[in-house]
């Protein structure tokens, strides 16, 4: 049997578990994930089970309203990101969550989100 992947915001209140630990994270010079300073985790949301209390957390949408930044209430780390079209097949996890022991087997890569969109790695 598989164990699954934890991830939890500081205080516990939001916890992810996710099948599979990343191979690989982002780290974007966008201005909104340079100020989180989030390390991105792509999964589609079947690999993801996000738990919380109702409501689960704060969501913070900007510029052109295609992403959904998702927040603990109680302790204000970000926890994942869900797009706005939900046919989209695809959301972030923050790996910053996981354990130092799982993210270390990540390959870091760096998206210049900022300008381009291109991975400058």
């Amino acid at each position: 049997m598989q164990t699954m992947i934890e991830a939890s915001c500081h205080c516990g209140t939001v916890h992810l578990e996710i099948e599979v630990p990343p191979s690989e994270v982002t780290e974007c010079n966008c201005s909104i994930c340079r100020r989180y300073g989030v390390l991105w985790a792509y999964y589609t949301p079947e690999q993801v089970n996000v738990s919380s209390p109702d409501p689960p957390t704060d969501v913070y949408v900007w510029n052109g309203r295609t992403t959904e930044f998702h927040h603990c209430q109680i302790c204000g780390c970000v926890s994942h990101w869900t797009p706005t079209d939900r046919d989209r097949d695809r959301m972030g996890v923050n790996a910053r969550l996981m354990e130092p022991e799982i993210l270390a087997g990540a390959r870091v890569r760096h998206l210049d989100g900022a300008d381009t969109d291109e991975y400058i790695d």
